[in-house]
């Protein structure tokens, strides 16, 4: 597949078969990662796939009414993104960078025939949210990466005209 046709035609999933990616394609994938854009080359971010423990403390911390969403995937990947903190424009390009990383991760994905979603809910916000993920102080959360066999097809959403957000200047 193409780029531009990779990019027109990725959606988000919510529906997954039950079978989890293999280690060896979130590797394929994390190996794209590492090449988004970063400046000064200080690769900020950082993948945590999620196994059974991790999920279940993911579960317990997000309560009973949230943990429903956390089994929608069977491959869940926290992602998120080493912040120096005293050099706020160097944090604000960190997190840029790794949000491209991680849309590269469900780009390939996208190319390997599977289905992604990239959410950020409340509980990895919280102590307990972020430790069952393993992510340190010191680290931002941008999300979770839901990645499976996705089930059913979705229309391409409209989206905004260009005029609507390009401008150029003299």
């Amino acid at each position: 597949m193409q780029l531009d046709e990779l990019i027109r035609t990725r959606r988000t999933h919510k529906a997954y078969a039950p079978a989890p990616v293999d280690p060896e394609t979130l590797d394929e994938l994390f190996e794209l990662a590492r090449w988004a854009p970063n400046h000064h080359l200080t690769n900020p971010w950082r993948f945590r796939v999620l196994g059974p423990h991790a999920l279940e403390a993911l579960k317990a911390a997000a309560g009973p009414e949230n943990a429903v969403k956390l089994d929608r995937a069977p491959t869940l990947v926290a992602a998120s993104v080493v912040q120096c903190g005293d050099d706020p424009l160097a944090d604000e390009e960190d997190f840029a960078a790794a949000a491209c990383a991680t849309f590269i991760v469900l780009l390939g994905a996208h190319e390997r025939g599977l289905g992604g979603y990239w959410r950020t809910p409340a509980v990895l916000r919280t102590a307990e949210g972020r430790a069952a993920c393993g992510v340190p102080d010191g680290e931002r959360v941008l999300g979770l990466i839901h990645l499976g066999q996705a089930r059913g097809d979705k229309p391409a959403p409209e989206r905004a005209p260009i005029d609507e957000f390009r401008s150029y200047l003299d």
